[in-house]
């Protein structure tokens, strides 16, 4: 065991055999309810003697994103969901300047799912390492994310920031340096710190940004807000839902989800006070590093899902005309909806974002996960989270061998990992990664993995626009 004085209070947490200590489910705000449910986060109350972190804290999530995810999301019951994760090498008091790098992880789960409890997200190979990973809990859905009139907006997003804030004000006790926090998250995660960007009251709180197939949808949450209610009828105050249960929360959500319209969805979005500006304006004007990119085939489309004239109908819905359609065809032949949204949603617009920052001369590293498993049904895809046990060095853990089939190859994870390493202790994923800009060098991870010169030419000329 192993005490730490946080500035709440001492907490208690679990060395390792592999060595490392963890801390799990610490406060980083008081539980949001009664009338805390929709408003900005609040410190936590101070407590006394000593509080046990030795198991993960309640969850936000009430329920899986679906019935089978491919990362291992469990849901812990309870209300003290805005609770963080330290996995550290050493606790101890670190001097100015002299503590490990830190990695803050924020988790995906298209910002309605998602549990920082997943042993997909376990902090062993980085305190191997000399990283310092924190994983944060924070408010999801209805809760997180639905614009009520009387209740601050992008309520996830203040979580976001109070955990940063907390990690500002208390790593140093577990051996990290704050002034050396880079930002991380894949899916909606990955679309969260790019969000962070665009959030004044997060400046200085991080000094990089590592974004893995980070989804950015950004809806008129107003309008969503309004249109919910007219099809409900539900009254969508603060007041009105601070005492809803947990199912009529989840009913609301299901309400929202079967329009099927992915920009009416519930996001952080730009609202003139917390989030001033929208991520595409804010990432091309970020001038820390930032390291980002997307598996080749993130999506399959869902069964029945392609309509009667084929992918030509979805790429019309899309905005592409008949001569860029053509173009995407020939670049992908037998595509289906999966591809549509694979670019639409993840590699065209990390590509957008590589490029407004490559013509500024802003450090940018951008990267494809092409390497694909013999999972069955899965077989030849590098789809969607399947390249997090190769970021994390966790190709052991709970639910990999169904996700990638049974040889993933540890070479992959050393480098992939490696390249994480180096980016969160030194703002450079390292030798032989070159950053985006005039050449447009993209890493290929797959075994050989190998950098190439502009092979997202097609993308940038299909949905450039």
């Amino acid at each position: 065991m192993a005490v730490v004085l946080t500035r709440d209070g001492a907490v208690r947490g679990e060395r390792r055999p592999g060595g490392g200590v963890r801390f799990l489910g610490i406060p980083y705000a008081r539980p949001p309810v009664g009338e805390l449910r929709f408003a900005a986060p609040v410190p936590p109350e101070p407590w006394g003697g000593v509080r046990d972190a030795t198991a993960y804290g309640p969850t936000a999530q009430r329920r899986p994103f679906g019935a089978v995810t491919t990362i291992p999301e469990p849901s812990v019951p309870g209300a003290d969901v805005l609770n963080l994760n330290v996995f550290t090498p050493e606790p101890g008091p670190a001097g100015v300047g002299a503590g490990l790098p830190v990695l803050v992880w924020i988790h995906g789960g298209g910002y309605v799912a998602g549990s920082a409890a997943s042993p997909w997200y376990d902090g062993a190979a980085f305190n191997r390492d000399g990283v310092v990973l924190v994983s944060v809990g924070y408010r999801l859905g209805v809760e997180g994310f639905l614009h009520l009139p009387d209740a601050p907006d992008n309520r996830g997003v203040r979580d976001w920031v109070a955990a940063l804030e907390w990690v500002r004000d208390n790593v140093a006790a577990f051996g990290g340096d704050p002034g050396r926090v880079t930002v991380a998250g894949q899916s909606a995660g990955g679309g969260a710190v790019q969000s962070l960007l665009g959030v004044p009251a997060a400046r200085g709180l991080f000094r990089a940004v590592l974004s893995v197939s980070g989804a950015v949808l950004e809806p008129d949450a107003p309008a969503v807000a309004a249109g919910l209610a007219a099809r409900t009828g539900a009254v969508l105050t603060a007041a009105a839902l601070r005492d809803a249960s947990d199912a009529e929360l989840l009913a609301l959500q299901d309400a929202l989800a079967a329009e099927g319209d992915p920009l009416k969805c519930l996001a952080p979005y730009p609202d003139g006070s917390w989030v001033t500006r929208p991520v595409r304006e804010a990432v091309a004007a970020a001038e820390v590093p930032l390291l980002l990119g997307f598996t080749a085939h993130e999506f399959a489309a869902p069964a029945g899902s392609e309509p009667e004239d084929g992918v030509g109908g979805w790429l019309a819905a899309f905005g592409l005309d008949g001569e860029r359609a053509a173009r995407f065809t020939a670049d992908h032949p037998g595509a289906g909806l999966g591809d549509v949204l694979t670019d639409w949603l993840f590699r065209a617009p990390a590509l957008a974002r590589a490029e407004a920052r490559a013509e500024r001369g802003l450090p940018t590293w951008l990267y494809q996960f092409d390497w694909s498993g013999d999972a069955p049904g899965r077989a030849g895809q590098a789809y969607h989270c399947t390249d997090l046990p190769f970021a994390f060095d966790l190709l052991h853990a709970e639910g990999v061998t169904a996700a990638l089939g049974g040889r993933p190859p540890q070479a992959l994870a050393d480098a992939v990992h490696g390249a994480w390493v180096a980016f969160v202790r030194d703002g450079d994923p390292g030798a032989g990664w070159p950053p985006y800009g005039d050449g447009r060098a993209v890493m290929r991870w797959d075994v050989p993995l190998r950098v190439e010169s502009d092979p997202l030419r097609c993308v940038r000329e299909v949905w450039g626009d």
